[in-house]
This record gives C-alpha cells, sequence and structure tokens, in this order.
C-alpha cells in the first residue's frame, strides 16, 4: 500500500469509515497471524487475537500515531496481543510456546525425517525449559527478528538485561542440546 493511499485509508479509518477497517484486515490479517503463531501454536487462539489486534486497533484508532509504517505498528501489536496472553495464561504456557521450526516441505528420506523431526522436538523443548522472560527474549531475537534495542522497548527493560537474558538462554539452550552439537560437529 503506497504512502498517499495509505494516508487516505488511515484518514477514512478515523474517521470511523468501517470500510477502512475492512480493507486493512484483509490486506494485513495473514501477517498478524503469522507473527501471533510464532508464540501460540493453537490455530483458534491465533485467529482469536489477530481478530482481537484490529478490535484494538479500531477502538483506539482515534489516538493512534503511527510513525514508521501500518505493517510495523501490527506486527508489534501482534507481538503485544501474544505476549499479553501469555502472561495472562502462564499455566497453559508450556503446549503453547512452540515457534516453528520446521520447514514443512522438507524433503529426505525416512530417516533423515525422523532424525529431522528428533531434533526439532528437541530444540522446542529445550526452548520450552527457558525461564518465561529468558524464552520471551530468546523468542524475540531469534524468531521475530527483533534487536536487542527493540525488544527492551518492547518488555521495557534495559538492553544490559537482553543481553543477559540471551546469554542465559543460549548457555542453558547450549547444554540441553549438547548432545546433538556434539554429532553436527
Amino acid at each position: 500500500m503506497s504512502n498517499e493511499k495509505f494516508d487516505d485509508v488511515f484518514l477514512k479509518l478515523q474517521a470511523g469509515d468501517r470500510s477502512a477497517l475492512r480493507v486493512l484486515f484483509h490486506q494485513h490479517h495473514p501477517m498478524v497471524c503469522g507473527v501471533i503463531h510464532r508464540f501460540i501454536q493453537d490455530h483458534s487462539t491465533v485467529e482469536d487475537l489477530a481478530q482481537e489486534v484490529f478490535v484494538r486497533f479500531w477502538e483506539k484508532r482515534e489516538q493512534i500515531q503511527i510513525n514508521s509504517s501500518l505493517q510495523a505498528y501490527l506486527r508489534r501489536m501482534a507481538i503485544n496481543e501474544a505476549l499479553g496472553y501469555l502472561r495472562r495464561n502462564k499455566h497453559l504456557h508450556d503446549e503453547e510456546v512452540t515457534p516453528q521450526l520446521a520447514d514443512s516441505n522438507y524433503d529426505g528420506s525416512a530417516e533423515e525425517h525422523y532424525l529431522h523431526n528428533e531434533l526439532e522436538h528437541s530444540i522446542r523443548a529445550a526452548i520450552d525449559t527457558l525461564p518465561p522472560k529468558c524464552r520471551t527474549v530468546f523468542q524475540l531475537s531469534r524468531f521475530e527478528e527483533m534487536t536487542y534495542q527493540e525488544i527492551a522497548n518492547e518488555m521495557g527493560i534495559s538492553i544490559k538485561t537482553v543481553e543477559n537474558q540471551m546469554g542465559k538462554a543460549l548457555r542453558i539452550l547450549r547444554e540441553k542440546l549438547k548432545g546433538y552439537l556434539s554429532v553436527f560437529l
């Protein structure tokens, strides 16, 4: 969407034009779902949270100030919605906080496929053992490709805390996956 077209749609949206919201929803819904899905694997929960992102966007449309791009703004809202859900439902996080690691188009022998799935399961299990803050920092860095500064801003922590949490995550993962690391080295 060009800036000029975005400005027109955004002005219509701020004026209460629901058709502008439909346009934004249809253009950005897949991206919002993809971002949330990196944190939460349950499809129906992902859909619910994605809809909540657009509902919140609509409700706050008059106060919204977009300094970068609409896509970046919605992406940030999706991350916040997923993290908020995980905070509210900590007792569920063991099953749900499993980022997508595998290439679904994996094409190898049966043995390679088995080993690939076993490795993926081990990586997910190792990530699940990380403390919640540590796991969130790791996922935002590795799966959402956010910078340490962006993570610090997002979570309301210092960059030094982000660095410490990443170091801790990598130490734990290295220890949990050391059997696999020796095979690859």
